[in-house]
């Protein structure tokens, strides 16, 4: 051997989806961190909101000025931030457990609620990870393919019951959904939670884009012994970069996720300070947020219906963001995501949402300011232009 030290290779526990960074790029993350550092990009590719205003910061920064960070905060999180939590879903009789985002909420779920011989029942499109965590503790993932007008590019209770068997362990629902910005209608959510309860079995309700959509409605409200809500303050908050969430469900399922918890010295307390004030001050700030938003969506919305072959899927988005479909145009998305990238534009193309559509379209975000979208409206028609003539 050379005298080398040939070092031990562990086998991976876990299959990941390796994602191939842009041209120029060596890793994914030396992609991230460019994209992070460089102060002139216009971030539309991870439904990030940067509407808010100094309020939350403030409140953030006056916890590090005080050095309140030299010390750990309770191990499961201030009991006014879980009050005020459940205050904003008008829950009452429900656990929080605080999380570093709504990302560790969806981890600790599955590793705790879900045995070998399950499966599990989500969306595609939809929010991918949630998926591979699920397929590390089931023995199975039903990808059901939601893309079509047929039933409103989302997942119906009828596709539900149609993907069911005696196995099935969790229904993960994401509402408003990433990446279409689809929404459920209170009956069908009150048939969701009816399937639940018929079958004894979990409803996971990832709430990440509520207060984005025009009209949101809570399984937990039909279905409270079996649902798990997922909340995040990544978005309507603005939080994504300080890592806290939480999922409230029923005390005893509460406790079954506590023990698989590893972070079991809380959750960093300066995110828990800006979560604090961002639920107090919410009513002040939430809807100046939304109507630039809404005013986003509909600029983007002007701008594609002005190009052929090029059309929106799902309009109004009840999130802050949505996909523009370019397979009728023959442009690849990954190709049109790193023809915006050099104009300083960040949006996401399809595969990062989608194993079955990944190739027909562009997902963009627009919780920012308007002049930024002004921008991407300039740009897009050059963009789609271009790629046609190759």
């Amino acid at each position: 051997m050379d005298g080398k030290k040939i070092g031990m290779k562990p086998i991976k526990r876990y299959e990941k989806i390796e994602r191939k960074p842009p041209k120029g790029y060596d890793s994914a993350n030396d992609f991230f961190e460019a994209v992070f550092m460089d102060k002139d990009m216009i971030w539309m590719g991870q439904n990030t909101n940067h509407l808010v205003g100094d309020v939350i910061a403030d409140a953030m920064a006056s916890c590090v000025l005080e050095k309140e960070y030299c010390k750990y905060p309770p191990p499961e999180g201030f009991s006014e931030l879980k009050k005020l939590i459940l205050n904003d879903l008008g829950f009452e009789d429900f656990e929080v457990f605080l999380t570093a985002g709504a990302t560790e909420s969806l981890y600790l779920c599955m590793h705790a609620l879900l045995e070998p011989e399950d499966n599990v029942i989500t969306c595609d499109p939809g929010y991918l990870i949630i998926g591979t965590f699920a397929d590390r503790f089931a023995d199975e993932v039903k990808y059901v393919p939601i893309y079509n007008e047929e039933n409103d590019y989302k997942l119906t209770p009828q596709l539900v019951r149609e993907n069911l068997d005696e196995n099935t362990k969790m229904i993960i629902l994401i509402d408003p959904l990433n990446p279409l910005g689809v929404c459920y209608t209170e009956d069908e959510i009150k048939e969701f939670a009816q399937i639940a309860i018929e079958n004894d079995i979990y409803l996971l309700h990832d709430v990440t884009y509520k207060d984005f959509a025009r009209e949101h409605f809570l399984v937990a409200d039909y279905a409270p012994e079996n649902t798990l809500t997922v909340y995040s303050f990544s978005k309507i908050f603005g939080m994504a970069g300080v890592r806290i969430g939480a999922v409230i469900s029923t005390d005893y399922i509460i406790e079954a996720i506590k023990n698989v918890v590893v972070n079991d010295l809380g959750v960093n307390i300066i995110a828990q300070y800006g979560a604090i004030k961002g639920l107090q001050t919410k009513d002040e700030w939430m809807d100046e947020v939304r109507e630039i938003t809404f005013h986003n969506q509909k600029l983007i919305k002007e701008t594609v219906d002005k190009i052929d072959g090029i059309f929106l899927p799902v309009y109004p988005s009840d999130a802050n963001m949505m996909v523009i479909d370019v397979s009728e145009a023959g442009i690849n998305p990954k190709e049109l995501s790193e023809y915006l990238l050099e104009r300083e534009i960040f949006t996401r193309e399809g595969e990062y949402t989608s194993k079955l559509f990944g190739d027909k379209y562009l997902r963009v975000s627009y919780s920012i300011p308007t002049n930024e979208i002004e921008v991407f409206c300039e740009e897009f028609p050059k963009a789609i232009e271009a790629l046609r003539k190759n």
